[in-house]
């Protein structure tokens, strides 16, 4: 079977989930690293397929799905919509407490309870943000341009004119890909970097 680019669907979610998490630190498997394998997919991946479904889409070859990419319109929407009807029930299932302290988890789940904004100086020009991920599987093979091409399109249908996304210092590759997308570096902060691109 020829890999396949299609929207997301609802039977989707644990794959997408799972990919979250095998790509998660850095491009590389984040198994290991967590106590809780579902908690960087409740940060990157659920809220996207509850607020924005019609922006989600993956690629699946003979083996299942191996690879998503998730958008928003408008990212200050998109914030305000996860304030209201999706951290809420998190919180309360992922106390403050509910880690030790100095672990990944434990800052995963400060994010949930204090979730990082958008700066306004990105939002004003690149308002669509996104998040892709694929399995080693399809890397290199073209499928990453197809999901963000797929993606793009539909956002320009919606009248989009700009899409954003953040990335790790640490993570060259897809920093390489994305400037091969044509996305430029707007911003460089502690954390990472923000790149844009005009659709």
């Amino acid at each position: 079977m020829t890999p396949e680019i299609r929207r997301f669907l609802p039977d989707d979610e644990p794959a997408l989930y799972d990919i979250c998490l095998r790509t998660g630190d850095s491009g590389e498997d984040a198994t290991a690293l967590h106590e809780d394998p579902a908690l960087l997919g409740h940060l990157y991946v659920g809220p996207y397929l509850s607020l924005a479904p019609d922006l989600a889409f993956v690629a699946e070859d003979e083996h299942g799905v191996a690879g998503y990419v998730l958008g928003v319109r408008d990212t200050r929407i998109f914030e305000h919509e996860c304030d209201r009807d999706w951290w809420p029930d998190l919180r309360e299932r992922y106390p403050l407490t509910t880690f030790p302290p100095s672990g990944r988890d434990a800052g995963l789940v400060r994010l949930m309870h204090d979730p990082p904004r958008a700066a306004d100086e990105v939002v004003a020009e690149y308002p669509a943000h996104l998040h892709i991920d694929l399995l080693p599987r399809l890397q290199g093979r073209g499928y990453g341009r197809r999901l963000m091409d797929t993606l793009f399109t539909a956002l320009r249908a919606a009248r989009v004119p700009g899409v954003h996304l953040g990335v790790g210092l640490a993570n060259e590759r897809a920093t390489a890909f994305y400037h091969h997308l044509g996305f430029t570096e707007l911003r460089r902060d502690r954390w990472g970097l923000t790149l844009v691109q005009y659709l």
